[in-house]
């Protein structure tokens, strides 16, 4: 049985997303930022630095969101690109991009969420993690150029890897400029798989505002 450590809304959902694109049949073990299990002592023998994702399979533990999804591609036959594909290039450049997008989201969640008091926040920081994290987005919106998805080819894992970053993202950056990225996230979310993966997400764990607007600095 192939077992998914996840935290609703957090980058696990790449994956819980990606594995229900390839109808694998799987569990989830569900955790919670919020009470201490990921530092628990069972659990850091899963994922040494406790987070999410973890993926207990095929007699192992992977536990970084981008080797899983090129694990998972790789041994499921699904979703990559094979080196020497005219689109194998890309596909890694997207699916590490993923993380270039991640990194603006996780400090725009520290200052809006994780740092409770006012006093604890830069609001010099957040205008700036906002602005950092449009610029990244439009990097998206230029490459999404006139296809429906990252690839010219189609579909593919790497949609799901810098999908879950646009979704997470529209909660700080208007997406008025952006057209293109707001039209293939609709397109993302559309897909049955993606219904099926935002069911199993479970209730919010991190982000229960539709929007968190920048304070004045």
């Amino acid at each position: 049985m192939i077992r998914l450590h996840h935290v609703a809304q957090a980058r696990s959902f790449r994956i819980l997303w990606l594995m229900e694109e390839m109808d694998l049949e799987f569990e989830i073990a569900r955790r919670s930022f919020f009470d201490k299990s990921l530092r628990a002592p069972e659990y850091l023998a899963i994922s040494p630095a406790g987070r999410v994702p973890a993926l207990e399979i095929d007699g192992r533990v992977i536990y970084e969101s981008g080797a899983i999804t090129e694990y998972l591609c790789a041994t499921r036959g699904m979703f990559g690109r094979a080196q020497g594909d005219a689109d194998w290039v890309d596909w890694l450049e997207w699916l590490h991009f993923a993380e270039t997008v991640g990194q603006h989201l996780a400090n725009l969640t520290q200052h809006h969420i994780a740092l409770r008091e006012a006093w604890m926040r830069s609001a010099t920081v957040m205008q700036l993690e906002a602005k950092r994290l449009e610029k990244a987005l439009e990097v998206v919106e230029a490459g999404l150029g006139a296809h429906d998805w990252l690839l010219p080819s189609g579909f593919s894992a790497v949609d799901c890897a810098v999908g879950y970053g646009a979704m997470i993202a529209r909660r700080f950056v208007s997406f008025e400029r952006l057209p293109r990225v707001a039209g293939w996230l609709g397109r993302c979310e559309g897909r049955k798989a993606f219904g099926r993966a935002a069911v199993r997400d479970g209730p919010p764990e991190i982000y229960r505002q539709d929007f968190y607007p920048v304070p004045d600095a």
